[in-house]
C-alpha cells in the first residue's frame, strides 16, 4: 500500500532533501525512522528536493509498505518519537498505487524571508540583510514574472533539466510591520536553485542596482551570468505542495510554524 506523508523541516544540518553518501538528509532520516518503526526497509520519494540548508514549513513524500497501516494516527506519533528535533511529520494518510509525491503534485509554492533588523531569533531562519530595500520596485519586478516561461537565466548549471520551462502563477513581495520582507512564489516546477537566484537579483534591484526593465532584461538574455549570486539558503522555505482533489488533499492539522 502507498501512503503520503506530511512534515516539515529545518534544512539547518542537512545536505537537503535527496539522500547523500557522505552527509545527513532529510530523505534518509525519514527512511530510518519508518523502517525502524515498520520493521521493513521503506524508501521515500519527497515532493521536491530542497538543497543544503533550505527549510520546509510544509513537504510531502510517499513511501510503500507491504501491510496496511492498522492506526496511522498512531503512526505519525510514533514517528515523531523517532525522529529528531528538526524534523516533524503531521500526518499519514493512505493514497492510491498511482499517487506519486513529486510527478502528481500541480503547483508548489516557495516563501522567501529577509529581516532588515537584527534579531537573534531568527538569524538561522531568515536572511538577516540591513540595507533599506525598495519593496515596490521588487513587487514589480516580481510580478513581471508571470509574463515568462523560460528561467535559464535562473538554472543552475549542469542540473541535467530537461526543460527550464516553469509556469509562474504568483511572485511578489510584502513587507511586515516588523520589517519582515517576504517573497512569496508559486509554480508547477523550479528548477534547481532557481528561488535563491531570483531573491539575489530582485534584492539587487531593490537595492538599485537594476530597475525593474533592467531585470526583464536578465529573464530574457536566458543567461544564468547576467543573473545575481543566489540569496542564503537559511531564508528560503517549501512553503506548500498542492495536489489534484482526487489525488490527495492536505491535512487539516497542518499549518505553517513560522513567519505567517
Amino acid at each position: 500500500m502507498r501512503y503520503f506523508v506530511e512534515l516539515s523541516y529545518n534544512g539547518g544540518r542537512y545536505c537537503g532533501w535527496q539522500r547523500q553518501r557522505d552527509a545527513a538528509s532529510v530523505q534518509e532520516t525519514l527512511e530510518r525512522a519508518l523502517s525502524t518503526l515498520l520493521r521493513e526497509p521503506v524508501e521515500v520519494t519527497g515532493a521536491g528536493r530542497t538543497d543544503t540548508g533550505v527549510h520546509a514549513a510544509y513537504a510531502v513524500a510517499h513511501f510503500d509498505v507491504a501491510a496496511p497501516l492498522t492506526d496511522p494516527e498512531h503512526t505519525v506519533y510514533k514517528l515523531n518519537c523517532l525522529l529528531p528535533d528538526d524534523v516533524a511529520v503531521f500526518g499519514v494518510a493512505p493514497v492510491a498505487d498511482d499517487a506519486h509525491a513529486r510527478f502528481s503534485a500541480a503547483e508548489r509554492e516557495y516563501r522567501y524571508f529577509i529581516e532588515s533588523r537584527k534579531n537573534p531569533f531568527t538569524r538561522r531562519a531568515a536572511w538577516h540583510y540591513y540595507r533599506p530595500l525598495d519593496v515596490e520596485r521588487m513587487d514589480r519586478a516580481a510580478a513581471s514574472l508571470l509574463e515568462y516561461d523560460d528561467f535559464t537565466s535562473f538554472a543552475k548549471l549542469n542540473s541535467n533539466n530537461k526543460t527550464n520551462i516553469c509556469r509562474i502563477v504568483r511572485a511578489g513581495w510584502e513587507e511586515s510591520p516588523e520589517g519582515v520582507y517576504r517573497f512569496t512564489i508559486r509554480a508547477d516546477r523550479f528548477l534547481r536553485n532557481m528561488v535563491r537566484a531570483l531573491v539575489g537579483t530582485l534584492v539587487d534591484v531593490g537595492r538599485g542596482r537594476y530597475d525593474v526593465e533592467e531585470f526583464r532584461t536578465i529573464v530574457e538574455s536566458r543567461d544564468l551570468s547576467r543573473a545575481s549570486g543566489g540569496a542564503p539558503a537559511e531564508g528560503l522555505y517549501l512553503w506548500d505542495v498542492a495536489y489534484p482533489a482526487g489525488v490527495f488533499r492536505r491535512g487539516e492539522r497542518t499549518r505553517n510554524l513560522l513567519f505567517n
